[in-house]
C-alpha cells in the first residue's frame, strides 16, 4: 500500500519505528537510488505522479462517490463541533462566572476540556489500532455529546468543569479518529488538501465560537452553547452508522482484543499518565489562588506529578514497542518535533481567546455578542490563513516556512496585545488581533502534514495520538497557567488600588467579569477596569513565550518537499509490487 511507505529523504522517517537504528546515508541510500532508477526505466515516462501514487490498488481500495461523502462529511462536522465547543465558551465565560460566582475557575472552563482530552489521548491511538474505526469513532462521539449535556445542565461550577472534562475525553478520540479516517479514506496525494480544509473547518469552529456563544448567552442562555451540540451532532451519528468506514489495516475480532486488553492497550500506562497530568494542572490552578505556591498542597501535587510521570516513563520503556507511547517513535525527529510544536501552537491560539473576551466584556463594557464581533479580526485571520496555508502547502510542497513565519507573526501579535489599555482605540486592537490570528492560522496544519506524509500508515494512529496528546496538554497547561497569571495579577492590581476602589478585592473577583459595573462606579470603576486591563496584558506575555517555543520546535519538522516524498513512496510501493511477496 503506497500510503504505508515513509519518505526516503535523508532527514525524514525511517522505514519503521522498531528497535532497529534509523537508516544511515550510505549503501542503503545507494541501493534505494538504484531501485528508483530501475523502476523509472520499467515504467512509462508519461505515467503521472498521481497514477503512481495509486499503484497498489490491490492493497487498499479507497471509497468513492456517496460512500466517500458519507464518511468525510460527518468526520469534518465532528471536527468542527470539537473546535466550536472549545471556543464557544470564551464569550460565555463572563456570564458563567457570574452565575456560579467563580472567576477563579476561568482557566478550568477551557483547561478541563483540554485536560480530559490529554488524559485519554495517548490511549486513543491504541484503541483505533486494535478496534473498529467506525465504532470507536461513534463511541467517542457519544462521550462528547454526554459532556455537552452535562455542561448545559450544570448546577454548579464543579459540575460544569466535570462536563467540560467529559466532553474533552470524547474530543480526544474524535481528533485521532478524524486523522485516521482521512489517511484510510483518501490517497496520499489528496490528503493534505482535505486535511487543510478539515483543519480550516475546525478553525471556522474557533472563529464562529465566540459569536455563537455571545448570541446564545445574550438572547437565550449560555447553557445553549452546549445543548446545541446535540441536534447538530445527530446527523454525524446517523451517517456514520449506516455507511462503512474503511480500515487501514485488518483488525482482529473484538473478543480477541478484549482477551488481552490490558496488555494490548497498555492500560497500566494510561493509569499512570492521567494522574500525573491531573496533579500537575491542579498545582497550577491552586498556586497563588486557593493555596500559596510554597504550601504543602501545591508542592505535594508537583512532587506527585513528577514521581508518577517518572514511573510512567520507566514502565513505557520496559514495554518497548507495545507501550502506549513507544519510545522508538519518540526518538523519531518528525514525531517529537510535531508533538512539541503542537503543544505550543494550540497554546498560542487559546491564550488570548478567553482573555480578549474578558477584556471586551469587563473593560470595554461589551455585550456577549459584541465581544464576539470584536474578536472577528482574530477569527477571520485564523480561518483564512489556515485554509490558505493548507492549499499552498499542497501546491508548493513545503510546510516548514508556514509554521516558522506563523510563530513569528503570532509572537509579534501577542507583544502588541500586551499593550492594551482601557483607552486603546479600536484601530489598534483590530490590527493587533490580525497579527495574532494570521500567525495562528499559518501554523495550524504544518505539523499534521509532516506526520501524515513522513510516518508509515500503520503507525499514523499512534503517532497522531502522541501529537494530539501534546497538543491537548499544551492547551490545558496554557489555559490553567494563563488563569494563574490573570488571577494573581488581578488580585495584586486590585489590592494596589484598594483605596480608590473601596471594596475587598475578593468581592470583585467573586462577582465575575460581567458584574463589575454592578458593584462599582465612577473613579472606583476606572480603577477596577485598569486592574483588569493590566492583568490581561500580563497574560499576553505568556502568549509571546509559547509562540517563541513553537518557533523553536518547528525546525525539527525538516525542510521536506512532500511532493517528492509522495513520489518516492509511490516508486517504493511499485517496486514492492513488482518484486512480489516472496522477495
Amino acid at each position: 500500500m503506497s500510503v504505508s511507505a515513509p519518505s526516503t529523504t535523508s532527514n525524514s522517517a525511517p522505514d519503521n519505528f522498531g528497535p532497529a537504528e534509523p537508516r544511515a546515508n550510505g549503501d542503503q541510500d545507494k541501493n534505494i537510488d538504484d531501485k528508483e532508477k530501475t523502476a523509472k526505466t520499467a515504467q512509462s515516462q508519461s505515467q503521472s505522479d498521481q497514477q503512481a501514487a495509486q499503484a497498489s490498488p490491490n492493497e487498499h481500495q479507497y471509497p468513492t462517490g456517496l460512500t466517500l461523502f458519507a464518511v468525510l462529511v460527518p468526520m469534518a462536522l465532528a471536527f468542527f463541533l470539537v473546535f466550536l465547543d472549545l471556543a464557544i465558551v470564551s464569550t460565555a465565560t463572563p456570564s458563567i462566572t457570574s452565575t456560579f460566582n467563580s472567576l477563579v475557575d476561568v482557566g478550568w472552563y477551557g483547561g478541563a476540556y483540554q485536560l480530559g482530552g490529554s488524559a485519554l489521548q495517548p490511549l486513543t491511538g491504541k484503541i483505533y489500532t486494535y478496534f473498529s474505526t467506525k465504532w470507536t469513532f461513534l463511541a467517542f462521539f457519544f462521550l462528547f455529546m454526554l459532556g455537552s449535556l452535562l455542561c448545559g445542565a450544570a448546577q454548579s461550577s464543579a459540575m460544569f468543569i466535570v462536563g467540560r472534562a467529559v466532553a474533552g475525553m470524547g474530543s480526544s478520540g474524535l481528533n485521532t479518529g478524524a486523522f485516521t479516517i482521512v489517511a484510510a479514506t483518501l490517497p496520499p496525494h489528496i490528503q493534505p488538501r482535505v486535511m487543510g480544509l478539515t483543519v480550516g473547518l475546525g478553525q471556522l469552529g474557533l472563529a464562529l465560537g465566540p459569536i455563537i456563544g455571545g448570541l446564545f448567552t445574550e438572547y437565550v442562555s449560555w447553557r445553549w452553547c452546549f445543548y446545541i451540540n446535540l441536534p447538530v451532532g445527530a446527523p454525524v451519528a446517523v451517517l456514520l452508522f449506516f455507511f462503512r468506514v474503511p480500515e487501514q489495516t485488518p483488525k482482529q475480532p473484538v473478543r480477541t482484543v478484549l482477551g488481552t486488553a490490558i496488555k494490548a492497550l497498555d492500560l497500566v500506562g494510561f493509569a499512570l499518565v492521567s494522574p500525573a497530568a491531573i496533579m500537575f494542572l491542579l498545582a497550577l490552578m491552586y498556586g497563588g489562588n486557593q493555596h500559596a505556591w510554597d504550601s504543602s498542597v501545591v508542592i505535594g501535587l508537583l512532587v506527585g506529578a513528577a514521581t508518577t510521570l517518572a514511573v510512567f516513563l520507566v514502565w513505557e520503556h520496559r514495554r518497548g514497542d507495545d507501550a502506549m507511547v513507544p519510545f522508538a517513535m519518540l526518538r523519531h525527529r518528525v514525531i517529537w518535533s510535531a508533538a512539541g510544536n503542537m503543544f505550543f501552537v494550540l497554546a498560542s491560539m487559546l491564550v488570548a481567546d478567553f482573555y480578549l473576551a474578558i477584556f471586551f466584556q469587563a473593560v470595554s463594557g461589551d455585550s456577549p455578542v459584541m465581544s464576539g464581533v470584536h474578536l472577528l479580526p482574530t477569527t477571520l485571520g485564523m480561518v483564512v490563513f489556515t485554509m490558505t496555508s493548507g492549499a499552498l502547502i499542497e501546491a508548493l510542497g513545503y510546510y516548514l516556512p508556514w509554521v516558522l513565519a506563523g510563530s513569528c507573526i503570532s509572537a509579534v501579535g501577542y507583544g502588541l496585545l500586551s499593550t492594551l489599555e482601557t483607552t486603546t482605540p479600536a484601530a489598534r486592537w483590530i490590527g493587533y488581533q490580525l497579527f495574532y490570528g494570521v500567525g495562528g492560522g499559518s501554523m495550524a496544519a504544518a505539523a499534521y502534514t509532516a506526520v501524515q506524509n513522513l510516518v508509515p500508515a500503520q503507525q499514523i494512529p499512534t503517532a497522531m495520538a502522541i501529537v494530539l496528546f501534546c497538543q491537548s496538554m499544551g492547551g490545558a497547561v496554557s489555559l490553567v497557567a494563563a488563569n494563574a497569571i490573570f488571577s494573581n495579577s488581578l488580585r495584586q492590581q486590585l489590592q494596589q488600588r484598594a483605596g480608590a476602589i473601596g471594596l475587598d478585592p475578593e468581592v470583585i473577583i467573586n462577582a465575575g467579569a460581567s458584574a463589575v459595573r454592578l458593584l462599582v462606579s465612577d473613579d472606583a470603576l476606572d480603577a477596577v477596569l485598569q486592574a483588569y486591563a493590566k492583568s490581561v496584558d500580563h497574560v499576553m506575555y505568556l502568549g509571546v513565550a509559547v509562540s517563541v517555543a513553537a518557533f523553536a520546535f518547528a525546525w525539527g519538522l525538516g525542510w521536506e518537499d512532500i511532493r517528492v516524498v509522495r513520489r518516492r513512496n509511490a516508486i517504493r510501493a511499485s517496486n514492492a509490487e513488482m518484486d512480489g511477496p516472496g522477495r
